[in-house]
């Protein structure tokens, strides 16, 4: 195979661009404006990664015209991006029946973290109707919202079958049959769009996230929608999602009208030279990368063939994402690749948190 660089990716001096996403934006200078001073090694997206701010805003506000290019001393106002505020904590009223037991595994905490955050004495001794405060749980994760599940619209490609299916997105055929009214379950079209309710699948949630800067937070987000196929995707091929999840950030900030200067398509950014390969190599089976869910089956089946090749090592398996696979197999893993490297298991720590 034929290496996919140089697709457009950002240079090494400003690799965490892709971090923030952000579009453009005109932004008034304000009195309130917090200024900074560039030291060297500074570069516009590690200023706008730290400071909670977009890449975009940056460039807007102060004038910018390359935002590669910026010089040891300069002053450079910086507007804070206002986090959400965080939502109420989650108060559970005792049931009959209940006891910190239930409680704690309802709500994914512990025993002693609901008894110490209630100043309770004896943890066996509970009250109906008793107010008990969730320590470290916001509305936004509460049971009710995390136990819906996420719905992907599936194509049905030749030689699948429910049950094919099901196991690909670990649900029942029993399941898909209901929530697209099939009344022969032994009968699917080629090109059959499904809708598949996959439990858990939603990527993880930002509420209350303090790893990411304000601006990626919201960012991610707007785009859930994509992230939910992504963890999809990379449960079905057996791989880490916040590692497709970084990658496809780093890639593309999730969004499927991302096209490089090169050439390089969609969330996964694929050439469609690499697509072609992906598709009669490993899929057996026809792509189209300007469609969001075959563009991401694409790319994270080519991040397990990678994975696969070098035995589960994440930076050679970049790498060859990155520079192609013959090149890391001939040169290794060029300089110009290893801040790539560096940014995504970066952003992989982050929505790992």
């Amino acid at each position: 195979m034929t290496g996919r660089r140089r697709q457009g990716h950002l240079p090494a001096r400003a690799i965490l661009v892709a971090v923030t996403g952000l579009g453009f934006a005109v932004l008034p200078a304000a009195a309130a404006d917090k200024v900074i001073v560039v030291r060297a090694g500074d570069t516009l997206s590690q200023i706008a990664l730290e400071e909670g701010v977009s890449v975009a805003q940056l460039v807007a506000l102060n004038g910018i015209t390359d935002p590669s290019l910026i010089y040891v001393g300069q002053r450079l106002r910086v507007r804070a991006v206002m986090a959400p505020k965080p939502p109420a904590p989650v108060v559970h009223r005792v049931a009959p029946g209940e006891n910190l037991t239930l409680i704690a595994h309802r709500y994914g905490t512990t025993i002693a973290a609901i008894a110490a955050a209630n100043s309770i004495g004896n943890p066996s001794l509970l009250r109906v109707g008793q107010k008990l405060t969730i320590p470290g749980v916001q509305r936004a994760q509460s049971p009710a919202a995390t136990v819906a599940p996420a719905a992907v619209v599936h194509v049905v490609a030749a030689g699948e079958n429910l049950t094919v299916i099901a196991h690909r997105y670990g649900t029942t055929i029993a399941t898909i049959v209901a929530a697209n009214s099939i009344g022969n379950p032994s009968y699917l079209r080629i090109g059959q769009q499904l809708t598949i309710q996959v439990s858990g699948g939603a990527a993880p949630s930002v509420a209350g996230n303090r790893s990411l800067p304000a601006a990626m937070a919201l960012a991610v987000a707007r785009r859930q929608a994509v992230g939910n196929l992504l963890v999809a995707e990379a449960r079905a091929a057996g791989l880490d999602p916040t590692f497709v999840l970084a990658v496809a950030w780093q890639e593309s900030g999730w969004r499927q009208r991302a096209v490089s200067s090169a050439g390089a398509i969609g969330v996964m950014q694929l050439m469609p030279g690499t697509a072609e390969w992906v598709a009669s190599t490993i899929l057996g089976d026809s792509i189209n990368i300007h469609d969001t869910r075959s563009n991401i089956h694409a790319g994270v089946r080519l991040l397990r063939h990678y994975l696969d090749r070098y035995h589960g090592d994440r930076s050679r398996a970049l790498a060859a994402y990155y520079q192609g696979e013959r090149a890391v197999d001939v040169h290794g893993i060029y300089p110009m690749t290893r801040p790539y490297i560096a940014s995504i298991l970066a952003l992989q720590a982050l929505f790992s948190r």
